[in-house]
């Protein structure tokens, strides 16, 4: 993901979780830290192209991550509606276990929704294992999150790459 990114990102972003939705600042700042030696975050932006998009591209799901020292924290995955089913969750979510394996993380860590079941399957399809709540996580709303964990990263990625 680049700069460029984040007002096709946005709109998907606001699509997808109206209530919660990131800020332009938020993305800019998760981005301020994914490049140079120094990095320490990994997000990406999934494609597609055709002549019925503006410029030709459209943004179809997005994927971010965190990590500090051994330890990363999935920050965000989303798939564009009309792209559900369709494995690209996965195929970000893989993007960033090899992140986290790049970054030498021991574990992986994520906060999910405990309404987003299609979610919580494609996690535990991949080895992440419920660990404990957050109480009133996701404001407004006061929905809890499930908090899973990952340990060893590298176990569970499936080679699959993904381009953009």
């Amino acid at each position: 993901m680049r700069w460029w990114d984040i007002d096709p990102v946005l709109e998907l972003e606001k699509d997808l979780f109206p209530e919660d939705a990131w800020s332009r600042g938020m993305f800019w700042s998760e981005l301020a830290h994914a490049r140079g030696a120094a990095a320490t975050r990994r997000y990406l932006v999934a494609e597609v192209t055709g002549d019925a998009y503006e410029n030709g591209v459209r943004v179809i799901g997005y994927a971010g991550l965190a990590t500090t020292g051994d330890q990363a924290d999935i920050q965000t995955i989303a798939v564009a509606r009309d792209h559900w089913g369709t494995g690209l969750g996965g195929t970000l979510l893989t993007e960033l276990l090899t992140a986290a394996s790049e970054f030498e993380c021991a574990e992986v860590m994520l906060e999910c929704r405990v309404d987003n079941v299609r979610a919580q399957k494609l996690y535990e399809r991949f080895g992440f294992a419920p660990i404990g709540f957050r109480r009133g996580y996701y404001q407004p709303g006061n929905v809890d999150a499930l908090v899973m964990r990952l340990t060893d990263p590298s176990t569970s990625v499936q080679g699959t790459e993904i381009h953009g």
